[in-house]
């Protein structure tokens, strides 16, 4: 397809980038820089994320196989002259179009991008609390920076083992568990460091990423167990077995 007509089409929606960084941050996790020309005009909250486009769209083959078009990668931070994207993407088992991109991105690399997207940001709330795994974190660390260092942060972050664990911001740390090799579908081992939590009452806003079923069983316990309303836990299921575009 001409450039000419994507543009057409799409110009108002997406925006051209260069990779200027790519390195390793744990051992599955990569830092990746998008630099553009021009500053990002769109629209941003921390928290959002922005769709990388792998195929064209209006080819052959992005109109028989959309699904296989675009993968979506949470910002980490927009720099302040809004013409830097820093993303941490994760590493997982696979071999999916995203994640041959994340793997081989190179410095000088050119591509599209869309602009930010998703309702998963914080809320107004007495204290804020933070729970999930490696693919949440890279979602946690750029809400945390939003709130601000007076805020009252809780949580907990799990990871395979420590030399995984994402540095995130913040004066207060969240807490971290590891799986050691025990499944991160369903987990137990985050579940139970939930339940080890001391909060302050349930007035707070809970913030649930990750894998799916993991999600469901960390909102069930504070809804249940800890008497949270369902509508201060929001959840936000990135993954699940076999399945794709949960983002």
């Amino acid at each position: 397809m001409a450039r000419t007509m994507r543009d057409r089409l799409f110009g108002k929606y997406a925006m051209e980038a260069t990779v200027t960084v790519a390195e390793q941050v744990t051992p599955a996790m990569r830092r990746i820089r998008l630099e553009t020309d021009r500053p990002v005009a769109f629209p941003y909250t921390p928290g959002q994320h922005i769709r990388i486009q792998l195929k064209d769209p209006l080819s052959v083959s992005g109109i028989l196989r959309p699904a296989e078009t675009l993968r979506t990668y949470t910002i980490w931070e927009l720099g302040p002259d809004r013409k830097a994207i820093e993303l941490r993407v994760h590493l997982y088992a696979g071999d999916g179009i995203g994640l041959t991109w994340a793997r081989t991105a190179r410095p000088g690399d050119r591509t599209v991008f869309w602009w930010p997207q998703g309702d998963f940001f914080t809320r107004e709330a007495a204290y804020h609390v933070f729970i999930g795994e490696e693919t949440a974190g890279a979602a946690f660390g750029p809400m945390i920076r939003a709130l601000g260092a007076s805020a009252e942060v809780y949580g907990v972050l799990e990871g395979e083992s420590p030399e995984h664990d994402l540095p995130l911001p913040g004066a207060r740390p969240l807490r971290r568990v590891h799986r050691r090799g025990a499944p991160a579908v369903s987990s137990r081992v985050l579940l139970e460091a939930v339940a080890e939590l001391d909060l302050p009452g349930n007035a707070g806003a809970a913030y649930v990423a990750g894998e799916a079923r993991t999600c469901q069983m960390v909102r069930d316990f504070l809804v249940r167990e800890r008497n949270w309303p369902r509508a201060s836990v929001r959840t936000k299921p990135f993954w699940a077995p076999g399945k794709r575009g949960l983002h």
